[in-house]
């Protein structure tokens, strides 16, 4: 078969590789759609600590074509989201039921060979059976989707909320969505990317700006949510949250970055600042949000390009042309 192998920092391309063979418990996908985000960026940049070779992709959806020993619950042709993720179970975050913050956390595609293929081996327990309804690029979208779900559950849901947000790339937009079905009251958004300002008032946003100074909230937002992982941002958004508000980490930030706040502040008006790390508990309330179509994601997927241009999308990506950048075995 066809898989995208990183051989190293800079060193990705698409070669023939052996077709994977499921091991007891696994089952065997035919990947129809693969979506790429920043930790891709990150595996071909040689920024995370891994193992090349390695086969990216961690967003996919598929059908099922083979079965391991002792699969049941899933059958040859079924259509599947994958979560990606693959805590350990025994660790103590794990015992306690928080899983995305398992100290020896493994993933397809990112530790495990992943989806940028025409085949991938995962567990069946990690599969998730779609609704004919779904298409294979809304399934595909189902990862991103269940780590906002995730972002939100960290977060008070008062109706009648203003929220701010900063980043109106995929993530912040699906965030955006969500924090609208939440009750929001009022959704405002910050890019430095002009572009996609449009796009963000007509999905969720009721304002999108490049420069937060230029919107009209004097005392602040209850809820500001940074989706960018930049550091300049962080320390912006920090300053605008209101009195009892909340601040959320959502974007991924450098290890090694840091931010300044005032401590003072955060102690005297009672502000909340949380983190919210990957998946968790997500993946079948985002089914059920696309399946139902409360939130509409493939309008957020820009592009869908063929597995043999997967280096194209990169470059796609890394310049932040549109929003979700699909590529496909299938595609022609």
């Amino acid at each position: 078969m066809q898989a995208v192998v990183i051989e190293g920092p800079g060193k990705a391309a698409v070669a023939d590789v052996a077709d994977p063979t499921p091991a007891a418990g696994q089952v065997i996908v035919r990947v129809h759609a693969c979506g790429l985000c920043g930790t891709d960026l990150h595996l071909v940049d040689g920024v995370l600590p891994v193992e090349y070779p390695l086969t990216p992709g961690h967003e996919f959806a598929g059908e099922v074509v083979e079965l391991g020993e002792g699969v049941t619950g899933l059958a040859v042709g079924d259509r599947v989201a994958v979560d990606p993720n693959l805590p350990c179970g025994i660790c103590r975050w794990c015992r306690a039921g928080r899983g995305n913050l398992c100290t020896v956390w493994d993933a397809i595609g990112v530790s495990k060979a992943g989806a940028a293929a025409e085949l991938v081996a995962v567990p069946a327990g990690i599969c998730f059976s779609l609704p004919s309804t779904v298409s294979y690029t809304a399934a595909a979208m189902v990862e991103p989707l269940s780590c906002a779900v995730h972002g939100l559950s960290r977060l008070p849901r008062l109706p009648g909320s203003h929220y701010l947000i900063y980043g109106a790339g995929t993530m912040g937009l699906l965030m955006a969505a969500l924090v609208r079905l939440a009750g929001a009251a009022s959704v405002s958004m910050v890019d430095i990317n002009d572009s996609r300002l449009g796009f963000a008032r007509s999905y969720a946003a009721d304002r999108a700006t490049t420069r937060a100074d230029a919107l009209e909230q004097q005392d602040g937002y209850d809820v500001v949510i940074d989706a960018t992982g930049a550091v300049p941002a962080i320390e912006d958004g920090l300053g605008r949250v209101r009195k009892g508000g909340t601040f959320l980490q959502f974007g991924v930030s450098d290890p090694n970055a840091t931010a300044s706040f005032s401590p003072f502040r955060v102690y005297h008006e009672e502000i909340d600042i949380l983190g919210s790390m990957a998946v968790h508990n997500g993946f079948q309330p985002a089914i059920e949000l696309i399946a139902s179509g409360a939130v509409d994601v493939e309008p957020l997927v820009s592009a869908t390009l063929p597995l043999s241009s997967y280096t194209e999308a990169i470059q796609k990506f890394r310049a932040g042309e549109g929003h979700k950048i699909h590529v496909s075995p299938t595609a022609r």
